[in-house]
């Protein structure tokens, strides 16, 4: 299953994508995570339903120091391959 994940809050400058690619590494999940210029962090992920599961939690809560205001998350085609492992893109 591939996912579409945009979180909103106070989640640039407290290091959300190095935990976002963490959490994903830990989890086996292919995919990637990356700014956005209105200041939100966005991205894709892949992997068993599970642990997308898991991964939907730890975006909700963050890193020490974020503050998540929404989570948006949809399901993608799964047609399209991501990223294994899981990065960080400019």
């Amino acid at each position: 299953m591939n996912v579409s994940f945009r979180v909103r809050g106070r989640v640039q400058g407290v290091g959300y994508r190095f935990f976002a690619l963490r959490k994903a590494q830990a989890l086996g999940l292919a995919g990637w995570v990356r700014n956005g210029a209105d200041g939100s962090v966005f991205g894709e992920a892949g992997g068993p339903e599970a642990a997308l599961a898991g991964f939907y939690t730890a975006l909700k809560a963050g890193p020490p120091f974020s503050s998540v205001q929404s989570l948006d998350w949809q399901a993608l085609d799964a047609g399209e391959s991501l990223p294994q492992p899981f990065e960080i893109r400019p």
